[in-house]
């Protein structure tokens, strides 16, 4: 709903807050609905309603854990990457003075 002249400050900042949330769920949402499949249920009743919304949760979060890893392994291989040629250069260091 939308703030009126008439509300006290408390209901406008209830009302703005109350937005806020929305507006941050809204994008997560369509999401859901154009990338995994909510946008049509073929699921008979409540259930096959709960059933479908509960696997496109868990294909989110499972997509997000999936970057989460990537990344991870990714800095974890640049980190080894790095210490071995770290290591190699040492060791011609030490040579060369040798």
């Amino acid at each position: 709903k939308k703030a009126l002249k008439r509300d006290n400050r408390y209901q406008r900042d209830k009302k703005r807050k109350l937005c806020k949330r929305r507006a941050a769920i809204e994008p997560i949402i369509g999401h859901l609905k154009s990338d995994f499949r909510l946008s049509r249920n073929l699921l008979k009743g409540q259930v096959g309603d709960e059933i479908n919304v509960l696997m496109a949760a868990c294909a989110w979060n499972l997509k997000k854990w999936l970057v989460i890893a990537t990344i991870f392994l990714f800095w974890q291989k640049l980190g080894l990457f790095f210490v071995k040629y770290l290591r190699f250069f040492a060791a011609l260091d030490k040579k060369q003075f040798c």
